[in-house]
């Protein structure tokens, strides 16, 4: 029976090659996503070994509350470092200064104006040998002078500078310009994933980021033999009480090794789920593979059984021959998965990942995980076609090509997908009463909509009869005998017909519920971003380090501002229920917001005096005109006490105001850095356009800086979205790439079965062009038949789902993109018309007395 499996795979490799590619697409996805998940974890612990290099103990200044989480207390300075670099074992004590800096490109244009997490700035900390060995000179000197400053290779080249030029940046305030007079290497994984690094001497680092003769952290170098946890103690012992810690070098490695798992689980979580489907949608295809060539040779298998074969020989030699297509399949499939895991890295990064660069790590787990993940799928699908081959009686093979499916079978089959498909329904139909995205709706929300998929899928061969016959009337009124052929080719198997079509249904009910959902998440978004903003710009600082109240005056007379308003925020805690409070001036809001009051108004706002949304009001139980006990009490480092407030209106939910709003002389003290988060400004009439351009101006050109119309917020709401659309559309192009090879392995393998059939039709008067238009309708047909499936089912499984969006976006409602949906139909029919190329050009080109003389 070994030798009769692998005779089998051998004489139809040409009809398993489609089969083994779906394997192989499957395989190469799960490959791809481990040896990717290994090779991020070893490029993360790559960086992290060079930047830990030589450190026995590091000692970080803490950050204030009420300082900024860019500014850190100031107790690391000189004389410290200098009795650290006396301490017992202490071979070097080597301090730093680190902050961000924000460029701008040669062009003009901000460079990475959005990741300001990435744009770091340090000092060229000279050693004891004149160089700095965390920044080695690549070309030119290191920065010695205030007017100088140094970029890594990767920087230099991004913003377009050379040596000599002059550089503009940012760090909180207006754009500075320093001379360039070197060029950098560095490992660090946050500047070799996309960010930037900018250096400069000691003393201008320190002008920048704290103060002179201040430091933010110490790197402590030890001897060898020395006991790095009694060094700790000892650097520990020398510290002050408060603004700075020390901490081991085993204890920094064994946290970024804890941290570099955490980096990576989720993505690779996330990337296989993805791989699952692709194999998932596989499955149908390898089933399907296998239950035609067990009736093709169903004499074969006769002759087999009445020579001696008993029902498990028969079993066993089409698991094997699953196994052998299964593990060649696979094999190839890791080869493949190398270059997705390759390419994974630049594509995620593009979108913002910030992952280390670092060479391909292939583990031996990944590749025996992706060999029996390949063969394991192979050959469970093939187990149920075996089955029914092993139970096929000697006679009744010899009696027929191809029985149809058993009454029985069919009724179980169609009994059971209305049992699935009925409790998805009912499941999802709860889903849709709910209103909140707690993890147990989430989970009951997935659950009915695996049931609801599954049942569908199950119940795909009774459905295939009424959509097949409604798209076979239509291609025989356009196409006369070709059409009705190729309907009734379709209606002639619908087990097989819907097999073929649910590999394509599963990849298309995905794409289209996420598109559905998106684009409901994204229209919503869209209004709410400007909900009851009236001002014609925002100005914010991208870095999220606030804007100095003096820039609000600024801002106020440019040419053409009608009204600013600067907001502010801090924490408020009313009889123990917390918020966020907007500090605004009353006297100004209405001219840059509508905020709605549905009792008292913003005109009642002061000192003392707030609002609350409605939100807030049902939780804290407060109504307009009671008097409250507030504390506010956000990070600020100022005492928090109590304050008598009293509540003067309650408004509808916005996103211009948070859910408390209060008087700015209340709120400013308590802000982070005393700064405000931002200013709305509102334009004369006819001044709107090009006053972004001179508010930028006189606040001094800042690439930190985002002046944004109300369009431009639209855009960054959704941007977001349309990036996760488009990852999750380039994830699931596998399983529909999957799905096409379905339609063409199905076919071609109808074409060999109807070889006989194919002749009679060319000797009765069909021609090469009919005969290929018959099995072009045929492929087109099922594609629809699954596309129709898959969105109809995709747009029902977003439309119940959507209500668990409701508490975050209030405003959600579906709505269904109609051209997108009219778009997935029409790439439906191109499917079907692509798949079907080889498959009816080897139909046409059948010798015609040859075929009819096909066994």
């Amino acid at each position: 029976m070994l030798r009769t499996a692998l005779r089998n795979v051998l004489a139809h490799k040409a009809r398993l090659v489609m089969t083994a590619l779906a394997v192989m697409l499957g395989v190469a996805f799960v490959s791809g996503t481990l040896v990717f998940g290994d090779t991020v974890a070893s490029a993360f612990r790559a960086a992290s070994t060079v930047s830990l290099k030589d450190v026995a103990v590091s000692v970080q200044a803490e950050y204030v509350p009420g300082a900024g989480s860019e500014t850190p207390a100031t107790v690391l300075d000189s004389r410290l470092v200098d009795r650290v670099r006396d301490l017992p074992g202490v071979t070097a004590a080597r301090p730093s200064v680190n902050g961000s800096a924000t460029l701008v490109r040669k062009d003009g244009e901000p460079l990475n104006a959005d990741s300001s997490w990435q744009n770091l700035a340090a000092d060229y900390a000279i050693g004891t040998d004149g160089k700095d060995a965390r920044h080695p000179l690549v070309s030119g000197r290191a920065p010695a002078a205030g007017g100088e400053l140094a970029l890594d290779t990767t920087t230099a080249e991004k913003a377009g500078y050379r040596i000599g030029d002059t550089v503009r940046f940012a760090t909180t305030g207006p754009a500075l310009t320093k001379k360039l007079v070197g060029i950098v290497r560095t490992e660090d994984p946050r500047v070799t994933a996309g960010g930037t690094l900018v250096l400069f001497d000691t003393r201008t680092a320190q002008g920048l980021f704290l103060s002179p003769g201040r430091f933010n952290e110490i790197s402590v170098a030890a001897a060898p033999g020395t006991d790095q946890h009694a060094l700790t103690e000892r650097v520990r012992a020398l510290l002050p009480k408060e603004g700075a810690t020390a901490t081991s070098g085993a204890e920094l490695a064994a946290e970024q090794a804890r941290q570099t798992a955490k980096n990576t689980e989720a993505l690779t979580k996330m990337l296989l789920v993805f791989a699952g489907i692709a194999l998932f949608v596989g499955v149908f295809i390898i089933a399907n593979t296998f239950t035609m060539l067990i009736a093709q040779r169903g004499r074969e298998i006769a002759l087999m059984r009445a020579v001696g074969a008993s029902r498990r020989q028969v079993v066993r030699s089409v698991l094997v021959e699953a196994g052998l297509l299964g593990l060649g399949a696979s094999a190839a499939g890791f080869v493949l998965g190398l270059g997705i895991a390759a390419g994974l890295r630049p594509l995620l990064n593009s979108a913002g990942a910030g992952l280390p660069d670092g060479p391909l790590v292939v583990a031996p787990t990944a590749l025996l995980g992706s060999l029996t993940v390949g063969v394991l799928v192979t050959v469970l699908a093939a187990w149920l076609p075996s089955r029914k081959a092993a139970k096929i009686a000697p006679v009744e093979a010899l009696s027929s090509v191809e029985a149809s499916a058993p009454a029985r079978g069919m009724r179980v089959r169609n009994a059971l997908g209305a049992l699935l498909t009925g409790a998805g329904v009912a499941a999802m139909l709860y889903v849709s009463t709910l209103d909140n995205g707690a993890e147990t709706n989430l989970l009951l929300a997935m659950f009915g909509s695996f049931l609801t998929l599954t049942g569908t899928i199950v119940l795909a061969p009774l459905l295939s009869r009424p959509l097949v016959f409604l798209a076979g009337r239509v291609t025989t009124r356009l196409f006369g005998v070709s059409g009705k052929l190729a309907q009734e080719n379709a209606l002639r198997n619908p087990r097989r017909t819907a097999a073929t079509a649910s590999a394509l249904m599963i990849g298309l009910t995905l794409i289209t519920g996420l598109t559905v959902a998106g684009h409901s998440v994204d229209r919503a978004m869209s209004r709410a971003a400007v909900q009851g903003l009236t001002a014609d710009y925002r100005v914010a600082n991208s870095a999220y380090l606030g804007l100095e109240p003096k820039l609000a005056d600024k801002i106020a007379d440019v040419p053409g501002v009608a009204a600013t308003t600067p907001l502010a925020s801090t924490g408020l805690t009313v009889d123990g229920e917390y918020a966020l409070v907007s500090g605004v001036d009353p006297k100004q809001l209405g001219k840059v917001a509508d905020i709605d009051f549905t009792s008292g108004s913003a005109a009642a706002l002061g000192p003392g005096r707030i609002a609350v949304s409605e939100t807030y009001a049902g939780r804290a139980g407060l109504r307009t005109g009671d008097i409250v006990k507030g504390r506010f009490d956000l990070d600020s480092g100022k005492p928090a006490r109590l304050r008598q407030l009293t509540v003067v209106g309650v408004y509808a939910e916005n996103r211009v105001v948070s859910g408390v709003v209060g008087d700015l002389g209340d709120v400013l003290p308590y802000a982070m850095d005393g700064g405000y988060d931002s200013v709305l400004v509102k334009a004369e009439p006819g001044r709107v356009a090009g006053l972004d351009r001179e508010i930028r101006s006189a606040l001094g050109d800042s690439p930190l800086l985002k002046v944004q119309s109300r369009e431009q917020i639209t855009r960054e709401e959704s941007g977001a979205i349309d990036v996760m659309l488009d990852m999750m559309y380039g994830l699931l192009g596998m399983a529909v790439v999957i799905a096409i090879l379905g339609v063409i392995n199905t076919l071609a393998m109808s074409v060999y079965e109807r070889t006989r059939e194919i002749g009679m039709l060319r000797a009765i008067g069909l021609d090469r062009t009919g005969i290929r238009r018959m099995v072009r309708l045929e492929s087109v047909v099922i594609s629809l038949f699954g596309a129709v499936l898959g969105i109809g089912t995709g747009v029902f499984l977003a439309w119940t789902g959507g209500s668990l969006t409701a508490s975050g976006l209030p405003d959600y409602t579906t709505t269904v993109p109609w051209p997108r949906l009219a778009l997935f139909l029409a790439l439906a029919v191109l499917i079907g018309i692509l798949a079907s190329l080889w498959p009816a050009g080897r139909a046409a080109r059948l010798n015609m007395l040859r075929a009819i003389n096909a066994q």
